[in-house]
């Protein structure tokens, strides 16, 4: 009778560790899948930015520095690896469109053009899906990062090798919202004015 209570305890409890098993790693590919979500929005992104370069630079060619820099953002971006690294070059992108978006401004037949607008519409439809995908990705990591720490998980997950995600952070500026929008009411200093 004894041998099997011990049995059916040991059972019990290797049920239980195949349970709080199948949680992590169910939380883990939560994670995975929600990350894709947002490196499939941050490569979109990348793809739009040749054309919308190319774009302005029929109209404002001589603002090289700035095209320049919107090209070694995109690169840094498509190279990043880790979330944070991402993070940091997503945040280095998002401040050299501004200055892009910047010199479109002085350009009325530039923001008359249908090519730029369509692309400026694309944009805008992939950065509130980048910041959708961000707050998917980031809802998980928390679950996920909860589930590892909390006993008895934390033990499940130590032997197992389950370690902390980290979180796709916005840089301080960046949370705040992104305009692109055109109008021609207030026209934003060309580079060439801000240097006077």
């Amino acid at each position: 009778m004894t041998a099997l209570i011990i049995i059916g305890v040991l059972a019990a409890i290797v049920v239980y560790i195949w349970f709080l098993y199948n949680q992590l790693v169910t939380a883990r590919l939560r994670v995975d899948e929600s990350w894709s979500g947002i490196d499939v929005q941050l490569k979109r992104r990348s793809s739009l930015i040749p054309n919308l370069v190319e774009t302005v630079k029929g109209y404002a060619k001589h603002e090289k520095e700035v095209f320049e820099n919107v090209t070694k953002a995109r690169s840094a971006l498509m190279n990043a690896q880790t979330p944070a690294q991402k993070a940091e070059a997503d945040n280095m992108l998002t401040g050299t469109l501004k200055s892009l978006f910047a010199v479109a401004e002085a350009y009325p037949e530039l923001k008359a053009n249908e090519n730029f607008k369509q692309l400026q519409e694309e944009l805008a439809d992939t950065e509130d899906k980048i910041a959708y995908s961000r707050q998917f990705y980031n809802q998980n990591v928390l679950d996920y990062n909860t589930k590892i720490q909390m006993f008895p998980n934390v033990l499940i997950a130590g032997m197992f090798g389950f370690t902390k995600r980290e979180f796709f952070k916005a840089a301080e500026e960046d949370r705040k919202d992104v305009k692109v929008s055109f109008n021609t009411e207030s026209k934003p200093e060309t580079s060439q004015e801000k240097s006077e």
